[in-house]
């Protein structure tokens, strides 16, 4: 298994004296799950706001994707990813077809329309299709940018809190595409829910301090190790 993208020793801020990420190394394996957790302020957001390419305030030594130097706003590497935001109010006036139409385009990629079909069916989406996103409650657009992002198969797609909103059934589902997304390529995702992260995450990422302090791997991803990591013992699985 190869590396899918590289980062060595990225600094990120929203004022130059105020770092939120001072000094990360993130490897992401090709066709994996990689979970990413911490408290409340670590730089969960910010990370992914950066390899997408929106924020603007960072440093980094490398960036290597697929093992060559690369930039954030190259355009072969925005069109081999696609995130899906933990607020995103955009494209209101879209329906779910008309924004998944526009989305594809932008991709210059063609649906398979049996796929979204299945996703809409997976997510009991169906009922909510012609409405406008914006007329939508927060699961359901929730919904409609994850059926999106699924449907697309990029190489990399990120996922910032994609739990927030969904019920009990709609998480399910997330959790076992998530797992079998790796046929399509690798998954990024921030959580503060542990189960989103054990129960899905090939390698788990505790960021705290604007680092990355610890990775679990394999069987050692288990609650009480991870919670024991961020100082929430006897905690919840909301950390």
């Amino acid at each position: 298994m190869g590396t899918l993208l590289e980062l060595r020793n990225l600094k990120g801020w929203y004022t130059p004296e105020t770092e939120v990420l001072k000094g990360l190394d993130l490897s992401l394996p090709q066709n994996s799950v990689i979970g990413l957790i911490g408290l409340n302020g670590a730089g969960k957001t910010t990370l992914m706001n950066i390899i997408c390419g929106l924020h603007k305030g960072f440093s980094a030594d490398a960036i290597l994707v697929n093992g060559k130097s690369a930039q954030f706003q190259d355009k072969a590497f925005k069109m081999s990813r696609y995130i899906v935001f933990s607020e995103d109010e955009s494209f209101g006036y879209f329906n779910f077809d008309e924004y998944l139409s526009y989305v594809f385009g932008c991709y210059r990629k063609k649906p398979d329309a049996a796929y979204v079909d299945a996703l809409v069916e997976r997510f009991d989406f169906g009922t909510y299709r012609g409405m406008r996103i914006r007329d939508l409650s927060l699961g359901n657009r929730r919904k409609a940018y994850l059926i999106a992002g699924f449907a697309l198969k990029c190489e990399l797609l990120l996922l910032d809190e994609p739990v927030n909103g969904l019920d009990f059934t709609s998480t399910e589902t997330l959790y076992s595409l998530i797992a079998g997304y790796k046929q399509f390529g690798t998954v990024l995702f921030s959580s503060h829910i542990l189960e989103s992260v054990t129960l899905t995450s090939d390698k788990v990422l505790v960021l705290e301090n604007g680092t990355i302090a610890k990775t679990y791997s394999g069987s050692e991803i288990n609650a009480e190790s991870i919670r024991a990591s961020l100082g929430t013992e006897g905690g919840t699985e909301d950390v």
